[in-house]
């Protein structure tokens, strides 16, 4: 997995014009991609800057670090790195949502108080969704197992995207996201320490789990809890390629359920995409993964195997999930195919590449980001009080998504919060036709 460097250099330039401009050449000419420029201080013939760059790896660093080195009038005072700083001592913690000035709040929200609410929630366990946070939490469980494009990490080393999807459901919509790791590379340890903490949570989100083992233990939940469950590397991703294929599809005149959709690629997210695109009504699936079960479980979907060849040569919509950079030749494209080829951060084919060979539409997995689809799902069902995640909703939440994009994009901004409540209030109306509940007095 390629992985580029974020580096924030702090350097002190003497106040004469020109000199800003012969350090950017310098940093280019090693390489590197300028970001944000933050003034810091003012000196009497100086200022202090802080300069964003990119740098591909740590030799690209030092080479421009010895390029800077070069402008007289240039002084190189730090060099931080800004993805790091920004993981200092974690990024979410535990923080209360009332205030505790005096004794009589003390003994309201602890002893003796909480005592009554307690027997209150005994006696009557559904007023816990009212006077407790399980109503708003989701509990994110990972083995570490496939974390990112990085493997088999264990548990602990996948924290920092835990907590990152924790910052997400928190600032996008409101939940409270809680990891959870589990040092166990058996599906069995991994379901019944979910059953066992499940009580804590009104949803578990499972995240970074190989596959088949994703599969087996998220149908076990489902099959266990009365709460949702889902894993989100098969669904949120798929409901961000949905929301995608859908916006391709109006773009090229192209009907995305008489489309002969080819898939290259069936592990989790393949399986997932497999899924929603069949429950969307999607007639004709094609795909093909060097494992058998995996070929297996997706025609149990209602897909067809085939070899890469056939995909590629009868497909009109092609969807890669390989996690093999390069895998699809400008020379396998089918002139007027549509190619998603979805791997990062390297794709099976560069759009560029895919569109010169003759595709009418193509894109790459820099834009398919599951934070589109993962906080509204779960603010939804959970405002719903659902107990399982439905195709339907699922499809409601691709076409919010779709329905947001600028136009020639293929999906929407991430952090446009107003996808996130769009999402939320398609996932509510969806699961209000499931359960035929009457969501008039519920805000979105």
């Amino acid at each position: 997995m390629r992985m580029e460097h974020h580096k924030v250099l702090t350097v002190k330039i003497l106040n004469t014009p020109g000199l800003l401009g012969q350090l950017g050449v310098r940093i280019g000419e090693a390489g590197g991609l300028i970001g944000d420029i933050k003034v810091l201080r003012f000196g009497k013939d100086y200022i202090t800057r802080d300069i964003s760059v990119l740098v591909k790896d740590q030799n690209q660093l030092k080479d421009l670090l010895a390029l800077i080195q070069t402008v007289e009038g240039v002084e190189l005072q730090a060099v931080k790195d800004r993805v790091f700083d920004r993981h200092q001592a974690g990024k979410i913690r535990t923080t209360s949502t009332v205030s505790v000035d005096s004794p009589e709040d003390l003994r309201d929200i602890y002893t003796p108080g909480v005592a009554r609410v307690c027997w209150a929630i005994h006696d009557e366990p559904e007023l816990a969704r009212e006077y407790t946070t399980i109503h708003s939490s989701v509990a994110i469980v990972t083995n570490g197992t496939a974390v990112l494009g990085l493997g088999d990490i264990g548990p602990v080393a996948g924290m920092p995207v835990m907590e990152g999807k924790a910052v997400l459901l928190d600032k996008l919509v409101g939940l409270s996201g809680v990891p959870i790791l589990v040092d166990s590379h058996d599906p069995q340890v991994v379901i019944e320490t979910v059953v066992a903490i499940a009580p804590t949570f009104g949803a578990i989100n499972l995240e970074d789990i190989r596959s088949p083992e994703c599969f087996i233990i998220e149908e076990e939940l489902q099959r266990r809890l009365p709460i949702p469950v889902m894993h989100d590397d098969q669904h949120g991703t798929a409901v961000v390629v949905l929301a995608g294929l859908l916006n391709a599809c109006r773009y090229v005149e192209m009907d995305l359920h008489d489309a002969v959709v080819g898939q290259i690629g069936l592990g989790a997210a393949g399986t997932g995409i497999a899924s929603i695109l069949s429950a969307y009504g999607v007639k004709a699936l094609l795909g093909m993964d060097v494992q058998p079960d995996a070929v297996e479980r997706f025609e149990r979907l209602g897909g067809g195997g085939a070899t890469y060849e056939t995909v590629m040569a009868e497909s009109d919509i092609i969807v890669a999930t390989t996690g093999m950079p390069g895998l699809i030749k400008p020379a396998d494209i089918r002139p007027g195919q549509v190619v998603l080829a979805l791997t990062n951060p390297v794709p099976e084919i560069e759009p560029d590449e895919a569109l010169a060979a003759g595709a009418r539409f193509a894109a790459d997995g820099k834009s398919v980001n599951n934070v589109l689809g993962f906080p509204g799902l779960f603010k939804g069902v959970l405002m719903a009080r659902a107990p399982i995640i439905t195709s339907a909703m699922k499809v409601a939440a691709a076409q919010a998504i779709a329905s947001l994009a600028e136009e020639g994009e293929l999906v929407p901004a991430p952090l446009n919060l107003e996808v996130h409540r769009a999402v939320t209030g398609a996932v509510l109306l969806a699961a209000s036709e499931d359960q035929a509940l009457d969501i008039s007095d519920i805000l979105v």
